[in-house]
């Protein structure tokens, strides 16, 4: 799934490809993916593009005023093209195609999603707070309004397990499952531990962990063609998705927790005190 960094990447990697070019036409091949209908979506037809923004992990695109907010869900990706070919769409293949937009110079991009389970959302509204999705997330962890006595505040009183909250849009914008394990192997927290319980202390790490592997990401995906992200992002973390391979900080086995439709992984040295973690829903620490 496209987190913060991807999403910051790709904004502006539109910023340098969109922005001034008038929009021709737009082609929706999965009409389950267009969550609105006022303003209607051939409303950008004939607009200029003025800019490219990112609110968390939604994608927003300016046109004249007009936004095309994209949130590309689990499985959906933004596939540029010099040139968009002119021989009609097909359905089906390995990554059907949601929605072409067409530019005056005859690039553009297509928006497709893998898989059985649809969860690409395309909105066009006249202000990105329309999107519900965006008017309920929570601080961006990289304005400078987000500090460690704002995350304080956003934990106090939370009886929930810290990674469920790193993952909740509500409290804290743009980060999942991928990067929230990052965070807190980079934090030597478990994830399994309840966030009220932190201690100042604890919260002052926790908030150096966020902001550093988020802006690290960052860089790393900067000036990167789109093509080019999802690779990034897999080699560069450290434990998300590394089950059964050695810790880069202590060398212990990365382990896993597998729940109904996603999973975790952590280093026990690192974060739970060398203890493993229960691979079952609902774990707890091993006593």
């Amino acid at each position: 799934m496209p987190e913060l960094p991807e999403v910051e990447a790709l904004a502006g990697f539109l910023r340098e490809r969109v922005v001034g070019h008038a929009v021709a036409r737009v082609d929706v091949l999965a009409i389950s993916a267009l969550k609105t209908y006022d303003p209607p979506i051939t409303s950008l037809g004939g607009l200029t593009v003025t800019g490219a923004a990112r609110h968390g992990k939604f994608l927003d695109l300016d046109v004249d005023g007009v936004h095309l907010v994209i949130h590309l869900a689990r499985a959906g990706w933004l596939r540029w093209r010099d040139e968009i070919p002119a021989r009609p769409v097909r359905p089906g293949g390995k990554n059907p195609l949601a929605l072409r937009v067409h530019l005056d110079d005859g690039s553009g991009f297509d928006l497709t999603e893998a898989g059985t389970k649809k969860g690409l959302a395309v909105y066009v509204v006249r202000d990105p707070a329309d999107v519900p999705g965006v008017a309920s997330l929570g601080p961006d962890p990289l304005d400078d309004a987000f500090t460690p006595e704002a995350l304080g505040a956003l934990l106090k009183g939370k009886r929930t397990q810290v990674k469920g909250l790193l993952r909740d849009q509500r409290v804290i914008a743009g980060i999942g499952n991928a990067y929230s394990d990052e965070v807190l192997h980079a934090a030597k927290m478990s994830p399994f531990k309840i966030a009220s319980s932190l201690t100042d202390a604890d919260v002052a790490v926790l908030h150096e962990a966020i902001v550093r592997t988020l802006r690290d990401a960052v860089e790393r995906s900067r000036g990167l063609e789109a093509q080019d992200l999802k690779g990034e992002k897999k080699t560069g973390l450290r434990v998300h998705g590394r089950t059964g391979q050695k810790c880069p900080v202590c060398g212990d086995t990365i382990r896993e927790v597998s729940f109904a439709d996603s999973s975790l992984q952590y280093c026990p040295t690192c974060q739970t005190g060398g203890k493993p973690l229960a691979d079952r829903r609902m774990s707890r620490l091993l006593k």
